[in-house]
């Protein structure tokens, strides 16, 4: 089981162990001054999840719940279920979420990751923009 929280939700959802942190803002290209994610990013995250036992809930989090957590969320699913479809993955997650919005270039560092050829990016543009919020609310993404 996936959890996607807020930052602001974290401590009331999550233990305090098994951390990775990801220091990245919320950005599709470059900005001076500011982080975009990039392949490394992807690498840890993948090395991360793939790693996690599963004998206990993964919760990942940005500070809206809206775009970063919402990508890597869709992301870890992508890696930990091969062979589902993409577009199934995105409506499983525009179903747990409303207001999903997943960073368009975390999507896109994970396509190629995945060797997914554009499906990934794809699945997630026909989803669509999701409902307009301050923060989104916390949600599941079940792993069968």
């Amino acid at each position: 089981m996936i959890h996607v929280c807020s930052l602001a939700k974290l401590h009331e959802t999550v233990e305090e162990t098994g951390h990775l942190f990801l220091s990245i803002n919320d950005i599709v290209s470059e900005v001076e001054g500011m982080v975009t994610p990039g392949e490394a990013h992807m690498n840890e995250l993948l090395e991360f999840v793939r790693a996690w036992p599963r004998s206990a809930p993964l919760v990942i989090h940005c500070y809206a719940g809206v775009s970063r957590s919402t990508a890597a969320a869709y992301v870890t699913v992508c890696a930990l279920l091969p062979h589902r479809d993409e577009f199934e993955l995105a409506v499983r997650l525009r179903s747990a979420s409303p207001t999903a919005t997943p960073n368009a270039k975390i999507v896109s560092l994970g396509d190629a990751a995945l060797n997914r050829n554009g499906r990934m990016i794809r699945a997630i543009s026909a989803i669509g923009r999701g409902r307009d919020c301050m923060a989104g609310e916390p949600f599941q993404l079940a792993l069968d």
